[in-house]
């Protein structure tokens, strides 16, 4: 039996940006953030900082993201046991990509280089599951889709929601048991 294939996210579901964004904000405002501030969005859609989003656009930006708790065990774990990729919407910035390859490199280095896509959109993209962070990535998924919490998708109720890298692996042991049970 071929195995199962998932799509994993990079940013705001492997790799944190939150501190990141909360360290300009802070730079620019001079205000500490609260998860509270921003619940329901983007922090660079907080009044009066979109020019935050513009630090995509840096080279570096993404070369010292924090992974996010458990993140890296777990996608081993599941590298066990299924086919992994890493999808990363990387064009619309390009300097991510070499920063974005690096730093999968460097944090995930089991997972093989083809198993790296970088790519504009991913609505082309096939597989069993796919976790993202993005509605507009799980809605237009083939597959089973897995939201990954995030401040800008709190709100959003029509897919199986995944909090953190725990409750993935708790998901997927319980869709290894149904597997097993089918077999």
């Amino acid at each position: 039996m071929p195995r199962k294939r998932i799509i994993i996210d990079m940013d705001e579901v492997l790799a944190d940006v939150i501190p990141k964004f909360t360290t300009l904000y802070k730079k620019y405002f001079g205000k500490e953030l609260q998860p509270a501030d921003y619940a329901g969005m983007k922090i660079y859609d907080l009044p009066g900082a979109a020019h935050i989003r513009n630090h995509l656009h840096d080279k570096g930006f993404f070369l010292d993201l924090p992974v996010m708790p458990h993140a890296r065990e777990v996608v081993r774990w599941l590298s066990g046991h299924y086919d992994i990729y890493i999808a990363t919407s990387a064009m619309e910035f390009p300097n991510s990509l070499p920063d974005k390859y690096e730093w999968l490199r460097r944090e995930f280095p089991f997972i093989h280089w083809r198993n790296l896509i970088f790519c504009g959109s991913k609505e082309i993209l096939t597989g069993d599951y796919m976790i993202d962070d993005h509605v507009s990535n799980v809605a237009r998924f083939g597959g089973k889709p897995l939201l990954y919490t995030a401040s800008h998708n709190l709100h959003e109720r029509r897919f199986t929601r995944v909090n953190n890298w725990l409750e993935v692996r708790a998901f997927f042991e319980k869709e290894l048991q149904r597997q097993q049970a089918i077999s």
